[in-house]
């Protein structure tokens, strides 16, 4: 069977990647991975990936920095990734040319830059999911930048807003995923003869590997048409994108879809058994906890005077073991209203590093190359690893009911 080659960007501690490897046909091959933190002696997330993964090209070097021929070197036929949220917005040049307003907005740029030089099959990309709704000052225009981008690159465009607890998994974790696949592709002209309806509900590659009900949340649905000119959105593009959606040739469908609801992990079946005492609280520490997640009213003074009431509503003394976990942040185990507090038999406690590795769906003990502190911040930072083994399979089905001149397949 002919593999597929996947260049894997801001490739973290390897979630993709990962995934990827876990599918059914084990059909992916992940041949070139960059990742890079800027501002840090130590690449904590890259010596991660790299004690775990032995093969393909590792690259540790600033993205903006890695040349169009490096990039068009890799031949790839998918290029994942998740990028941070950053500001999308655009300008055009003196010289006429498109640029980014700022610094912020260089990650996706970087994954445009990678997908103009080798053309890949499909794009599989991540994201925080209030993407869809930034800035709050013109609510959709980066999704709309983007997914301009990606038509322009000639890609039809799949989302899915995915809550990974929804679907079966112990965290509650809301992302947002993009599934592009270039227009002429045998699969591509196949989904043309199907409704964006149909797509979004049925059809459609997210709709297969995550079913939904026929139930169209609080009737959220909506049409829109994209300019051809990306300035002309930055500047004045407003739109409200709901957690579903295509995009065809700039024409978009959306719609908050409802999931078809699989039963959860629960917070208490991913704990160990035995816990290291350096985990458990201090009473000093528990009564710490018991007021950041307790609710308050707070008198407050802004610098020019003005008075005002802070106010936050209450949580639950401990974390319930019955349910799935709460999202967890970069800055679990610290002493944080965010951060999990757990009762056991012997006290007080927060997660351990292996019970973060578990919520995200990673092997026990896959960030041990680094301290306690950094196996939280990049298990925050990472995403839900079986959510990407059921896109892998459906990419899978895909192309074996799709083949196409790059990728025979011969499964016996």
């Amino acid at each position: 069977m002919k593999k597929l080659k996947v260049g894997e960007m801001f490739a973290g501690v390897g979630g993709f990647r990962l995934g990827l490897e876990n599918t059914e046909n084990r059909m992916f091959e992940i041949t070139w991975a960059n990742q890079w933190e800027p501002s840090r002696r130590v690449q904590h997330a890259y010596d991660c990936y790299t004690h775990n993964f032995k093969t393909g090209i590792h690259s540790n070097q600033d993205i903006t920095q890695v040349t169009n021929h490096e990039l068009a070197s890799t031949n790839v036929d998918m290029i994942v990734g998740g990028f941070p949220c950053q500001d999308y917005s655009v300008a055009r040049s003196l010289s006429g040319e498109l640029g980014i307003q700022g610094k912020k907005g260089v990650l996706f740029w970087e994954i445009a830059r990678y997908i103009q030089n080798v053309a890949p099959k499909y794009i599989l990309l991540e994201n925080v999911d209030r993407l869809l709704k930034s800035p709050a000052s013109q609510r959709g225009r980066d999704f709309a930048v983007m997914l301009s981008t990606l038509n322009e690159l000639g890609y039809d465009i799949e989302w899915r807003v995915i809550n990974a607890a929804d679907y079966g998994n112990a965290q509650k974790r809301r992302r947002v995923f993009i599934f592009g696949y270039r227009k002429e592709n045998h699969y591509a002209q196949s989904i043309t003869k199907k409704s964006a309806e149909d797509i979004v509900f049925k059809e459609g590659f997210f709709a297969k590997a995550f079913p939904v009900t026929d139930e169209v949340y609080k009737d959220r649905i909506g049409t829109v048409t994209l300019s051809h000119d990306i300035v002309e959105i930055s500047d004045n593009f407003s739109y409200t994108f709901h957690p579903s959606g295509f995009m065809r040739n700039g024409e978009i469908y959306t719609v908050h879809t409802v999931p078809q609801y699989e039963k959860p992990v629960t917070l208490g079946e991913i704990l160990e058994e035995a816990v290291d005492d350096q985990y458990y609280l201090s009473d000093e520490k528990v009564e710490k906890f018991k007021y950041l997640r307790g609710a308050k009213k707070i008198e407050r003074i802004t610098k020019d005077g003005h008075k005002y009431t802070f106010s936050e509503g209450g949580m639950s003394e401990t974390d319930a073991l019955d349910s799935p976990a709460r999202t967890m942040l970069t800055s679990e185990s610290s002493i944080n209203r965010s951060t999990h507090l757990i009762k056991d038999s012997k006290g007080y406690r927060t997660l351990t590093p292996v019970e973060a590795e578990r919520l995200n769906g990673f092997p026990d003990n896959w960030t041990d190359t680094m301290a306690g502190k950094m196996r939280f911040f990049c298990m925050g930072n990472a995403l839900v690893v079986p959510l990407i083994t059921r896109m892998g399979n459906e990419i899978e089905n895909i192309e074996m009911q799709y083949p196409d001149e790059t990728t025979q397949l011969n499964l016996f």
